[in-house]
């Protein structure tokens, strides 16, 4: 199931999920050694997400580059008494510029529900930050014939409270979750097939905001194996976890995808 208007209708996004990776001074180090290996690449967003710490000084160190900053997960209040958590405007101040939303881990080991995300994509929105809301099933959902159903829910959930105009900036991707970490990497067909899908959930409030919506690809993204997933007609770049950790791998996804 493929869009009309093309992917090259949307420009694509290559995000780097650092997870709990990188002290500031690794950061900073990482960012020193990408920055001359992107400079020169067009047609394509790339993002790294570091962990709280150093999302002031990996914006300090991307400033005035084409390289963008995105937090791991953010609170859905602007204020109040959340012990841990992080707020929208905290995020903007210091010039960051999306953040992602249901990471499976967060979802799986820090009880995120599908009632906070509703509350969670819009905040962001209002708040000028890109979200990149998370989906995907198990191995166990697979198996059993589920993933439509689970991505249904998902989708449907972390984007009711979103107004239709808006769907389109949101950017949604699609991470198996028998995939991530683990080195096993989902088929072309399997890929398409669910991206399609997550993309005709959107068309089902708004065709246009459909062909606005970039959906990624994420789970086990690797440089030898992202080109033909990135080629596919519904895959709008990709959100990469261990291969975002060294800048060799990460700029040759970049690369592919530009």
């Amino acid at each position: 199931m493929s869009s009309s208007g093309g992917p090259r209708a949307r420009v694509p996004l290559i995000a780097g999920n650092w997870k709990m990776h990188k002290t500031v001074a690794e950061a900073e180090a990482f960012i020193a050694g990408l920055l001359p290996r992107v400079s020169s690449v067009t047609g394509v967003d790339v993002a790294v997400c570091p962990a709280f710490p150093s999302l002031g000084p990996v914006v300090d160190s991307t400033r005035g580059s084409r390289v963008e900053v995105y937090a791991q997960n953010m609170h859905y209040e602007r204020q109040g008494a959340f012990t841990g958590e992080v707020a929208p405007p905290m995020l903007t101040e210091l010039g960051v510029h999306g953040v992602i939303l249901g990471h499976s881990e967060r979802r799986q080991l820090f009880g995120e529900t599908d009632r906070a995300l509703q509350l969670k994509v819009p905040a962001a929105l209002d708040e000028g930050l890109v979200p990149i809301l998370c989906v995907g099933e198990t191995e166990e959902e697979r198996e059993n014939g589920d993933t439509e159903r689970k991505l249904r829910h998902q989708v449907q959930e972390g984007l009711q409270r979103v107004e239709t105009e808006r769907l389109g900036d949101v950017v949604i991707a699609y991470e198996p979750i028998w995939a991530i970490g683990t080195g096993r990497v989902a088929t072309p067909e399997q890929a398409q097939d669910a991206l399609g899908f997550v993309r005709a959930l959107v068309a089902d409030r708004s065709p246009e905001q459909a062909r606005r919506t970039r959906v990624l690809y994420g789970g086990s993204v690797k440089p030898e194996s992202c080109s033909p997933l990135l080629a596919l007609p519904d895959v709008d770049g990709a959100l990469v976890g261990g291969a975002s950790l060294e800048v060799e791998s990460f700029a040759a996804i970049v690369a592919a995808a530009a």
